[in-house]
């Protein structure tokens, strides 16, 4: 299972953070132009998709007709009006790779990323209430067990851990995807990384309490939607303002805690990248390079 919160942003990997579940999977298209094997992992999204959605809710006949549409149509959509702009992102890293950067260039691209899926987000919108409307009592019984494996599993890979366990379970994490994009790391470099880890502001055990908290707004809504007989649009408002309170939650501790995070990722990787050797930029010059030539034949294949 994935770590929703990180010290360091991924390079080429940005990293679909929170608690959408149900609505989450409709999100990941925005992704996949930094993924390995992007076309083939593109094309599939859909099925693969449908199948995740599927664990969580179990769709009857009607809904998996419907679910199926919809990550048909997404996907399409996505294809058409949302890669042009992963690959201008794309091409911007790429002639930003072989300079030193800033955490303020480094939050520029964060904040261009959760633009785009905040935009896939507004566009799975409607067909999510159509499907939300749809479920069965039985579906959400369904959906608090799988919430209840998925939290299990959560706290036993992350929250039972011990502050050294945890620190350095993080830090291969987070060596391994820079690794991946920049080549082996020098000893100073692999250092700096550990000691960011340690550092970290990230709580396990904060994450937890909130994924729990919006799973449980999650099936309140959806019952709520149940004894209500609420109607799609009103429905979609719903969704829309939840995922809006996700995207940038209302002031408290958990705002703060993302905020921090936020910038202690960008004060990281502009960090990090500012220690790499020629060769190492030049890697990671190529590897933008791919992906956007992935991401490329994916829009003219449209």
């Amino acid at each position: 299972m994935s770590e929703p919160g990180a010290a360091t942003h991924a390079p080429a990997g940005p990293r679909l953070r929170g608690q959408l579940q149900i609505i989450g999977v409709l999100l990941l298209a925005a992704l996949l132009g930094a993924c390995s094997a992007v076309r083939l992992a593109y094309n599939n999204l859909p099925t693969v998709s449908y199948w995740w959605l599927d664990g969580y809710v179990d769709f009857d006949g009607a809904q998996s007709l419907r679910v199926r549409e919809a990550l048909d149509g997404l996907l399409a959509w996505h294809r058409g009006e949302e890669l042009p702009q992963v690959l201008a992102l794309l091409r911007r890293a790429q002639a930003l790779a072989p300079n030193d950067i800033t955490p303020a260039q480094a939050c520029e691209f964060a904040d261009a990323i959760r633009g785009r899926l905040l935009a896939t987000a507004a566009r799975a919108e409607a067909p999510v209430a159509e499907i939300a409307v749809t479920l069965s009592p039985a579906q959400l019984q369904h959906l608090q067990a799988k919430y209840a494996k998925v939290n299990a599993e959560y706290r036993r890979e992350w929250v039972s851990l011990d502050t050294a366990a945890l620190h350095d379970k993080r830090y291969r994490r987070f060596l391994e995807r820079h690794e991946d994009f920049y080549g082996a790391l020098q000893a100073e470099q692999r250092a700096m990384l550990r000691r960011m880890t340690a550092e970290s502001v990230f709580d396990a055990r904060r994450a937890d309490a909130e994924r729990r908290d919006r799973q449980t707004e999650i099936v309140a809504m959806l019952r709520r939607f149940q004894s209500e007989r609420t109607p799609p649009d009103a429905a979609q408002s719903a969704i829309h303002a939840l995922v809006q309170r996700i995207a940038a939650p209302p002031a408290g501790p958990w705002r703060d805690h993302q905020l921090a995070l936020q910038d202690e990722g960008c004060r990281n990787l502009a960090a990090l990248h500012n220690t790499t050797t020629p060769a190492q930029r030049e890697r990671a010059v190529d590897r933008l390079g791919r992906y956007a030539r992935d991401v490329e034949a994916l829009v003219a294949a449209d």
